[in-house]
């Protein structure tokens, strides 16, 4: 592990301390500051000349100021000699606008990906992208890193009987047949229809969840509207127990009241995103598994030139 280095921003200290740990390595010294006026200002407190650099960064709320810190640091590192760049985003910020859905609006994700780029990144490493056509949108190498396997060991540990996967909707079927074959049980899918852009309806079930305890996946959580809705939809067919999964908790402020009000029984997320102090306090039984080994196995492979892909191999045959 010669030659590595690894900087944690201000949205992901934590994680990148616990990438650190499991390489057995220092974490990077940085001081990043913000002055008066909002700006900010990144000074690197280690020599970084011909080494090979890792920042971990989520560009999570507050997505500009966190997005920003990721590209003065970049700029940071460039300028400081650093033989190659990596940026690892474990949640990709503007990832919902990858394509104009309507006349007269942008493409922000690309623009995110333009901006990385032209800060001086020579790859980026990221973890369940809500687009996948945005690893596209980088003309630079980019490793999609999937939080499957974390979530899998954590159900498999449990020993749930009598399981049934639930799709929140039909975008999400694959990620849901993914575990469902992982996991055992039966699928099912909810037939949904968006009425207005706050109002969602449930209209059909296709599968049975009578008596069941029912998993659903998703790639993120913000407002909390769709999972929601899904566990009274199931639960008025009969779910004994809901328990719902995701990589991302983003977590926006109507989120807590939804799921405090909500028929589901247990929440299962990662620490892409550190848990804010109100999303603590508020949602209760909330199980944060950690993709810190998964993260730390991937720059080990990159730092060493080996198959990142390699890790997945056991989730690809099924």
């Amino acid at each position: 592990m010669d030659g590595l280095k690894i900087f944690g921003g201000t949205s992901s200290t934590a994680l990148a301390g616990k990438i650190c740990q499991y390489l057995d390595i220092p974490m990077g010294r940085a001081n990043v500051n913000r002055f008066p006026d909002g700006e900010i200002q990144t000074k690197l407190e280690d020599d970084v000349r011909g080494r090979d650099c890792f920042v971990v960064q989520s560009t999570c709320p507050p997505v500009n100021d966190n997005l920003m810190e990721l590209l003065i640091f970049i700029d940071c590192l460039r300028r400081a000699s650093a033989r190659r760049i990596t940026a690892v985003v474990p949640y990709f910020g503007y990832a919902r606008q990858d394509r104009k859905s309507e006349g007269r609006t942008p493409i922000s994700a690309k623009l995110v990906a333009n901006l990385i780029t032209t800060a001086g990144v020579d790859r980026v490493l990221t973890m369940d992208l809500h687009a996948d056509q945005i690893q596209g949108f980088f003309d630079i190498p980019l490793d999609h890193l999937t939080a499957e396997p974390v979530i899998c060991r954590h159900f498999q540990e449990t020993k749930l009987d009598n399981i049934v996967t639930v799709s929140p909707d039909v975008g999400h079927m694959r990620r849901s047949n993914t575990f469902a074959s992982l996991l055992g049980g039966d699928f099912a899918v909810i037939d949904k229809r968006r009425k207005s852009g706050d109002t969602i309806e449930m209209l059909n079930l296709i599968g049975n969840v009578q008596g069941k305890d029912v998993l659903m996946f998703d790639d993120m959580i913000t407002t909390a509207g769709t999972i929601c809705g899904a566990a009274r939809f199931l639960k008025d067919r009969g779910a004994k127990t809901i328990t719902v999964a995701a990589t991302h908790p983003v977590f926006a402020r109507p989120a807590f009241d939804r799921i405090s009000q909500s028929p589901i029984d247990r929440i299962c997320v990662t620490d892409t995103i550190a848990l804010s102090e109100e999303a603590q306090t508020k949602i209760k039984n909330i199980v944060v598994l950690s993709v810190a080994e998964l993260m730390g196995e991937a720059i080990r492979r990159i730092h060493r030139n080996e198959s990142v892909s390699a890790l997945f191999d056991n989730l690809s045959q099924h």
